[in-house]
């Protein structure tokens, strides 16, 4: 699964880790507003972070233990992750509410969904990445260094650095210089 190959998503082990992830996650998303218990379960369950994270809950995630994070990050409230795949998310981003990022799908025809076969893809997110809220990342995608994703984008494919990307699909609306500041 973790090297882009197709796999069984019924997999006795991987609904184990599944049942795993979904308790951790179960207890982030209950857990009191204490912040070194919820970076704890963080460092349990994602496959590396550090204590720069913040998270608002609620968070779901398939596995949690594909999800890699940079430092300085920070992601609001009712995100999910399906990690079938690796996700590697780079330092100082920012990630707003309800976005779903996506390293998995499923084959085009019948017989390959009603066998439970899942395709994992990659998703890697660049440094310095600002994602707006309810933005949607679908499988194999890169989003490039200091890139900044509008509100409620469709992210199908790769985006190159410091660009400013919008809509359904996204495409490129602006490119930025580096170290450019939006208006504020």
């Amino acid at each position: 699964m973790t090297n882009a190959e197709p796999f069984l998503t019924n997999d006795s082990q991987l609904m184990e880790d599944k049942k795993n992830a979904r308790i951790l996650c179960s207890r982030f998303n209950e857990s009191p507003e204490d912040e070194s218990v919820r970076k704890a379960i963080l460092k349990e369950l994602l496959g590396s972070c550090t204590d720069s994270i913040a998270v608002k809950p609620p968070f779901h995630c398939d596995y949690g233990y594909n999800i890699f994070v940079g430092d300085d990050f920070f992601m609001n409230f009712d995100c999910v992750f399906l990690d079938a795949a690796p996700i590697r998310i780079g330092a100082h981003c920012m990630i707003g509410p309800k976005t779903c990022i996506y390293a998995i799908g499923h084959p085009l025809d019948a017989e390959g969904r009603r066998e439970k076969i899942g395709i994992p893809k990659p998703v890697v997110i660049g440094d310095n990445v600002w994602i707006g809220g309810g933005v949607t990342i679908l499988p194999g995608v890169t989003i490039g260094d200091s890139t900044v994703v509008a509100a409620a984008s469709v992210v199908t494919k790769s985006f190159p650095d410091h660009v400013v990307i919008a809509g359904n699909p996204a495409r490129i609306i602006k490119r930025l210089k580096d170290n450019e500041q939006e208006d504020r």
